[in-house]
Parts: structure tokens; sequence; C-alpha cells
């Protein structure tokens, strides 16, 4: 069941044709290489059966696919059905054989999938837009196998107000000004507030461990700007 009405979800419907694109240019590039550290620290591997979480356009779900490989599965979930119709139809860059992916549109605060039913998992960018944050995590723990891992990437508040101020700075002059171009200033303007109520790193790991997991380390990247929650569920 996805819910009607979110606002976030509204968002990622609006900004779906030029979300790739403005990914690209507002991170430099670098969202790509943070994507592919969150696949490795999902200990992903062949023949799993792997989910992405807040899967978007479908970039951590393809990079799941390539490392799961044929005898392996994904599953994209997401609750925008813009975002899901371009996963859906964006050619694989890959010339080796990969895992079938199944685009499913759900709200990952009730997914559609038994429990203990994946090896491994990732989000991106999606942990700070669920309305409730606890119950999302006790989703990923309730669907993942015993002993698998997940990856959660997204922005975090860098330690030291000088990096934090950067960082707003960077959002309000860089971000929205080039979504702004698009037509998209208001659906990015949201990202600073949004930030200022997310959990830190260590808020982070305190909500996964109560959520279940029986391990949990935040890894800072991007001088802080941008963070990697790792969990396990006990065996």
């Amino acid at each position: 069941m996805v819910q009607e009405n979110n606002p976030i979800q509204e968002i990622f419907n609006r900004i779906a044709p030029v979300y790739d694109q403005l990914n690209d240019g507002l991170s430099l590039g670098q969202h790509r290489i943070w994507k592919k550290m969150a696949v490795a620290w999902s200990g992903a591997k062949p023949g799993d059966t792997a989910l992405d979480l807040c899967c978007g356009s479908g970039d951590l779900a393809l990079l799941l696919a390539q490392q799961v490989g044929e005898p392996g599965q994904v599953f994209g979930v997401d609750f925008s059905s813009c975002q899901l119709e371009i996963a859906q139809h964006r050619p694989r860059p890959f010339t080796i054989p990969t895992a079938k992916i199944s685009w499913i549109e759900a709200d990952v605060l009730r997914l559609p999938f038994s429990d203990n039913t994946f090896d491994c998992a990732t989000m991106g960018y999606g942990l700070r837009n669920v309305v409730d944050i606890p119950r999302s995590l006790e989703e990923l723990h309730r669907v993942l196998k015993p002993g698998a891992k997940a990856a959660i990437l997204d922005f975090h508040r860098p330690p030291g107000s000088l990096l934090r101020t950067f960082q707003q700075w960077y959002l309000q002059q860089f971000v929205v000004r080039t979504a702004e171009r698009f037509g998209f200033r208001e659906e990015y303007a949201y990202i600073n507030p949004s930030l200022d109520q997310f959990p830190i790193g260590t808020e982070q790991v305190q909500l996964a461990q109560q959520a279940g997991f029986s391990t949990a380390t935040h890894y800072p990247i991007a001088s802080g700007m941008m963070g990697v929650l790792v969990i396990t569920k006990a065996n």
C-alpha cells in the first residue's frame, strides 16, 4: 500500500524527469561513487536476493543487479510511480548478465514482503524522507534474513559550525538555484530544513539498535556532509 497525499511523494513525482540530470550536476558526479560505496557496504554477493528501498530512478538497484549477478534477484521499491516508470525503462549499462529487477510501488513503512526474505538491502536518500524513521527501520529489519546487512546513504549534518554553514550555503546558493532553472526551486529548497530534523549519525545508530539490529555503524563521507549507516540483523 502507498501513502496518499504525501507531499514528499508529490515532490519526487514532479522532479522525476530531471532527477538523474540534477543529481549528476549538483554532486559533480560524486553521488555515483557514494552509491557504489553503499552497495559494497551492503555485502551484496552473487546469487543474493537484494532489496533497494526508496529506489527512485534505479541507480542503486542497477548496481545491486550487477553485484548479485544473473543467479540473483533485485527488488526496487518506491512510492513514486513517476520515478519507477523511469527506472523501468532505463538502459542497463552492463555487458555481462545481471539479476532480474522487479520494480514495486509501495510504502516502505508497510513493505509487501514476508519476514526474512532478503540477503542484503540498500536505501539512498530515503530515510530522511520517511514520515516514521523508527518504523521504517523496523520494517527493514523484519524483511532481512538473519545475518543480512543493509547500507543507508543520505545527507548528514557535518560536525562543526563552519562545515554546516558551508553545507547550508552550497544547498541554498548552488543546489536550489540550479534546480530553479528547471522550475523546481521549492522541490529542492526542502533539503536544508529536512536536514535540521534528520537524526545525526550517533542518533541513527541508536534508532537502528532500537529497531532490533545487532550492529550499527555510521560512516561519515564527503567531509561529514554525507553518511552511510551500515546495519546488521543478528543471526
